[in-house]
């Protein structure tokens, strides 16, 4: 009876422990690489600029009064000397006709003066007179002859006055801007139309602060506008010396050399092509390879032996877009995880990602310089594909 219930006790031990599943093995990640090697630093920088006229006025009343018309309209071609605005001219004309009248006056008084010197100088010459009232006579001669020069000299300005309440385009070109509008009262000197003078067309884009420096007065630079297919050549013409108060960036100002440049207002893609950092060879890795270690920076280094990752601390110089410049830590050759860094663990043993397209083609490892914009994040093996490998 005891070695029935002992043979019964075994057995049920032996059923309990074939019962219990064996654990699953841990997947193996595959893993994205990047074969580091060495290149040199871009400092190619892509703006957005807008055409613009290389002179573009601000036109506006040299007197003060009340709009009365406005021949311009926004976007019209006018040509040099064409209206395009006037002011209320009667207070012009009538203090025209003022000093009109008082030129009059004062060439009466001058011809009065100076048939009284010559009478005064007959007398003189007979000695009836002294030769004190000769003089007292010339000198009122000349108040009178300088009084009408005066009144002459007001006559043109108030003339000039009366001319100035018709504004006339000094250049011809197209009206890009209406300031002011019938009916409104104006100071001189306000803007009331603006023209884009016909010629020379330039690019105008804005630079931040830590990019200013680097452009340099000729640069060359390539353009293209949205609208148009092929590239514009030019050449940096202007670089702000102080930046926009608001936006803190600096204008710069590129000359087209085209005979056919973009149209006003047009958006123009401005790129900006450098030398690399004095012609010395860098590493370079996407951002997406970079993982904190600690206070440091590192990376995973995959051997190919043990296809095993471990940590690599590296030292970062700067950074050149999504790319980083490492100054120190990594020799060309090496191979790193290119992305899904924070999923990875000292030691843990990987496979390199291939994707569908390339099939059962080898796969090309990946420069240090290519970009992964269009790469798949890090695929996780699932339980199911270890159950099918089973």
């Amino acid at each position: 009876m005891k070695k029935s219930v002992l043979s019964l006790s075994v057995v049920a031990v032996l059923l309990v422990a074939c019962s219990r599943a064996t654990p699953p093995e841990e997947p193996v990640r595959a893993v994205k690489v990047i074969t580091v090697g060495g290149g040199a630093l871009s400092s190619r920088h892509e703006y957005a600029g807008e055409v613009r006229a290389r002179v573009e006025s601000r036109l506006g009343f040299r007197v003060g009064g009340k709009i009365i018309k406005r021949q311009a309209e926004l976007g019209q071609r006018v040509r040099a000397g064409q209206v395009l605005a006037e002011l209320d001219p009667q207070d012009y004309r009538l203090a025209a006709d003022a000093a009109r009248a008082q030129l009059a006056a004062a060439a009466a008084n001058r011809n009065l003066a100076a048939a009284d010197y010559r009478r005064y100088k007959e007398l003189k010459d007979q000695n009836f007179i002294s030769g004190a009232e000769l003089e007292r006579r010339d000198a009122t001669f000349r108040a009178a002859q300088a009084q009408f020069e005066q009144a002459q000299s007001q006559l043109a300005v108030q003339g000039n006055q009366a001319g100035y309440a018709v504004l006339t385009a000094d250049v011809s070109g197209v009206v890009t801007a209406i300031d002011a509008e019938p009916g409104q009262v104006v100071a001189a000197g306000v803007s009331v139309v603006r023209i884009a003078a016909d010629g020379v067309r330039d690019v105008v884009f804005s630079v931040p602060e830590d990019k200013v420096a680097a452009i340099k007065l000729g640069a060359p630079v390539t353009m293209r506008a949205w609208a148009q297919v092929a590239d514009l050549p030019g050449k940096v013409r202007e670089v702000a010396a102080s930046s926009d108060p608001v936006t803190r960036t600096y204008p710069v100002k590129v000359s087209i050399d085209a005979r056919e440049p973009p149209p006003l207002g047009a958006t123009v893609n401005v790129v900006l092509e450098g030398a690399g950092l004095g012609g010395v060879p860098v590493i370079k890795l996407p951002t997406s390879a970079l993982r904190q270690d600690g206070q440091a920076t590192a990376v995973w280094v995959l051997d190919k032996a043990s296809m095993t990752v471990r940590s690599q601390v590296i030292q970062i110089a700067t950074a050149d877009g999504n790319e980083a410049v490492v100054a120190a830590g990594l020799q060309p050759g090496m191979l790193v995880v290119g992305a899904g860094v924070h999923v990875l663990s000292p030691g843990q043993k990987v496979t390199i990602y291939q994707s569908k397209v390339q099939g059962v083609q080898n796969l090309r490892p990946l420069a240090a310089t290519d970009s992964i914009a269009n790469s798949v994040p890090v695929p996780v093996a699932s339980a199911a594909s270890a159950a099918s490998a089973k």
